[in-house]
C-alpha cells in the first residue's frame, strides 16, 4: 500500500533511522513507533551518488515485520545512482514510498512511473544546488517532493535556510494537495521556518534519536508542529 498523500496542514514526523544506533535497530524503531510515530524514514545510499555508504533491501525487508505489523509504512530515500535499477528490491522488501533524486535520474519520469507501477507512493529529491523548477515538470505525477537542506550523505549536518525559500516557491507552484517533505539539520527550531513555508513531512534523524530521549523528543516535536500549523492557519 503506498503512502496515502496527505493534504496541507496535515503533518507527518518520520524519524530518520540514518541516525539510530544499529546495533539495536529494532528497538530503535519500536521506540519512535511506541511514541506515536508511523512513518519511518529510511536513508539508502551507495557510496557513489552520496560519499556514505548505508543499508540494502535486507535490512529493510528485516525491519517490515516490525514495522507493517505495527501498522507503519516506511518511506524510502534512495540516494543512489541509478535508482530505476533497485525500485522493485526496495519495493518487495517493505518500501511503502520510494524518492529518487532528479540529479540521479536521466529518466525521471521512467523512475517515478515504475515506482507507481509496483504499488508504492512516488517522490523525487532535490539536492541543495538544484533549483526547485527542476521538479515543476513532474508535480502531476508525484506524491511528494523532498527538498534536502543539507547536503546528503551524513547525518548531524547543518541546515540551509536556503531550503525555506525553496518549500515557499514549491508549495505556491504545487498547491495544497502535494506532500512537501524537508530532510537535514531539522530539529525543533528549524523546523518551524520549514512548516511556515509550506513543509508537511518533517524527517528529523539526530533530533530524536541523539537527543536523551526519543521519546521526549517526539513528544515535543510534534507539539511544536502542532502549534506552528495552528499559528499559520490562523493566519490565513
Amino acid at each position: 500500500m503506498p503512502i496515502p498523500a496527505a493534504t496541507y496542514g496535515e503533518v507527518h514526523l518520520l524519524p530518520s533511522i540514518l541516525s539510530a544506533d544499529f546495533s539495536r535497530l529494532g528497538d530503535q524503531v519500536a521506540v519512535v513507533m511506541d511514541a506515536g510515530v508511523r512513518i519511518i524514514h529510511v536513508d539508502i545510499m551507495d557510496g557513489h551518488f552520496v560519499p556514505n555508504l548505508t543499508i540494502g533491501p535486507a535490512v529493510l525487508q528485516s525491519l517490515a515485520p516490525l514495522v507493517h505489523g505495527r501498522g507503519g509504512l516506511f518511506s524510502v530515500h534512495l540516494m543512489i545512482e541509478k535508482p530505476e535499477d533497485f525500485v522493485d528490491d526496495f519495493v518487495r522488501a517493505g518500501a511503502d514510498a520510494v524518492s529518487v533524486h532528479v540529479e540521479a535520474c536521466p529518466h525521471l519520469y521512467h523512475a517515478v512511473t515504475a515506482i507507481k507501477a509496483l504499488g508504492a507512493g512516488a517522490g523525487v529529491a532535490i539536492n541543495p544546488g538544484t533549483p526547485v523548477s527542476a521538479v515543476f515538470p513532474f508535480l502531476d505525477e508525484v506524491d511528494l517532493v523532498l527538498v534536502m537542506s543539507v547536503e546528503p550523505g551524513w547525518t548531524g549536518q547543518k541546515f540551509m535556510p536556503k531550503a525555506i525559500r525553496k518549500i515557499r516557491d514549491l508549495r505556491r507552484k504545487a498547491g495544497p494537495a502535494l506532500d512537501i517533505q524537508v530532510d537535514g539539520g531539522v530539529n525543533e527550531e528549524t523546523l518551524v521556518p520549514c512548516a511556515q513555508a509550506g513543509a508537511n513531512v518533517i524527517v528529523a534523524g539526530a533530533a530524536v534519536y541523539r537527543s536523551s530521549s526519543p521519546r521526549r523528543a517526539i513528544r515535543s516535536i510534534r507539539a511544536t508542529l502542532k502549534k506552528t500549523y495552528l499559528c499559520t492557519a490562523c493566519e490565513g
